[in-house]
């Protein structure tokens, strides 16, 4: 569901700008999310996938893959038979095909005159209309430099975020925003998934994920939580990966990805003051983004991807 924001100061976005360059030698590229997989020629009726190429190009920097992901989460590209997608609203007073509210829409086409063939005057439940509204849309919160930023500002929460990144990737046959060549090994995308699955969950100092008790009432009483590496260690163990418990010996176990490749998604990314000080790790879900269990007090979220960056490794090699 799009909603209309004020966008992160101006501090936050000098800092995001940087993102797509090099990180510790670490080359963190963008693009503009490559060609379409199997999955999505499967998957995306024709007519949409035309809507979603012709449309991203109107915002350089932003992939086709985003708004064909965001089809698919808001309304599996205008197939959904929900309340609010062809007719109507939702019970947040959102409509059409990619779920705006009516007064977004409205914004976004007064900034954006919209290309010809759609509705006259535009409307939020024509496809063509809501799709390169989106565009503008994300484009408006600087998608380019801050994909988090830009989903965030479509749908505040951070499990919409990460499902909207994981299903971008699974629509490019190069792995989404990840640059060439970087589609994601089985072991990566399940670790991807269970990590995923956990945003919200609370940092727990050695905690290895929550525990499930149930009450005399019937009731389910949730306990526990994750620290960095716990998360990281779960996530791979969903994906049939072994890892040692702690930040440092995962990354002594590697193997570790040469400072000169493509990041890959679900790649483990530490931080430290140095290979012998590594104090930190995340799961990488794009290519400026990791999914984390970050201190004391926080909850299991995403963050863009730390400056520290001492190095990555690959457990999905490992077999």
């Amino acid at each position: 569901m799009v909603l209309l924001i004020v966008m992160m100061g101006a501090a936050a976005g000098a800092a995001q700008r940087v993102l797509c360059l090099p990180v510790v030698g670490w080359f963190l590229g963008c693009n503009s999310g490559g060609s379409p997989s199997q999955t999505a020629l499967d998957d995306i009726p024709a007519d949409y996938l035309n809507l979603y190429l012709r449309a991203a190009p109107t915002c350089p920097g932003l992939s086709w893959t985003t708004l064909a992901a965001i089809g698919k989460v808001e309304s599996d590209h205008g197939r959904s038979r929900l309340p609010g997608v062809a007719s109507g609203t939702n019970s947040a007073g959102a409509g059409g095909t990619m779920q705006f509210l009516a007064t977004t829409f409205a914004e976004v086409v007064a900034r954006h005159p919209l290309p010809a063939g759609g509705a006259n005057p535009p409307s939020l439940y024509n496809a063509q209309d809501a799709v390169y509204a989106a565009a503008f849309y994300l484009c408006d919160n600087h998608v380019a430099a801050d994909l988090t930023g830009a989903l965030w500002a479509y749908n505040h929460s951070d499990a919409y975020v990460a499902q909207v990144v994981t299903q971008a990737t699974e629509y490019s046959s190069t792995g989404g925003d990840f640059g060439a060549d970087t589609a994601p090994s089985d072991a990566g995308y399940a670790a991807v998934i269970y990590a995923q699955g956990q945003l919200g969950i609370p940092y727990l100092w050695g905690g290895d994920g929550p525990q499930l008790t149930e009450l005399p009432d019937g009731r389910v009483k949730v306990t526990g939580g994750f620290d960095c590496s716990g998360l990281t260690r779960a996530a791979y163990a969903a994906a049939g990966v072994n890892l040692p418990r702690t930040a440092q010996q995962q990354y002594e176990a590697g193997p570790l990805v040469p400072a000169s490749s493509v990041l890959q998604p679900g790649d483990l990314l530490f931080f430290g003051t140095g290979p012998g000080d590594v104090t930190h790790v995340g799961i990488a879900i794009s290519s400026t983004q990791m999914i984390n269990a970050p201190h004391r007090g926080a909850v299991v979220r995403i963050d863009s991807i730390w400056r520290n960056l001492v190095g990555v490794t690959r457990p999905a090699d490992r077999g």
